[in-house]
């Protein structure tokens, strides 16, 4: 397998890690890649806001209360957008008619690549 992608953040301070996430673009990932290690994965999730690490270190998730279900579906809308700009798709849950739910992890690895920090760095810019 090739080596992990955490490497590609090894020089970048962690008060800059969000900010280069957010200006990269998500590489087609069919698997061949090994899942961001754990310590990696903790570090990257910290540069986000409102995050969280599943404890085995296989899927990141945010929780957002959109106040009407109007709200979440037009926020669902513009997530949607970036992740199919991105070609890398979360799983939105709407729940109560105002709660979203998203998970991101990369399925071909069976846990997290770079894009899945990609993408939530992007979603963080019009996140409430």
């Amino acid at each position: 397998m090739e080596s992990s992608p955490e490497s590609k953040f090894s020089d970048i301070p962690d008060g800059e890690l969000r900010a280069c996430l957010v200006g990269r673009k998500c590489v087609a990932c069919e698997g061949g890649v090994d899942p961001i290690e754990i310590d990696e994965a903790r570090r990257l999730t910290q540069a986000l806001t409102g995050w969280e690490l599943n404890p085995d270190g296989t899927m990141i998730s945010r929780k957002i209360n959109a106040r009407t279900f109007v709200k979440v579906i037009e926020l669902v809308n513009r997530l949607a957008a970036i992740a199919e700009e991105q070609q890398h798709h979360p799983d939105l849950h709407v729940t109560g008619y105002r709660h979203l739910d998203i998970v991101l992890t990369t399925h071909a690895i069976g846990g997290l690549s770079e894009n899945d920090f990609i993408v939530a760095a992007q979603f963080d810019e019009i996140l409430p």
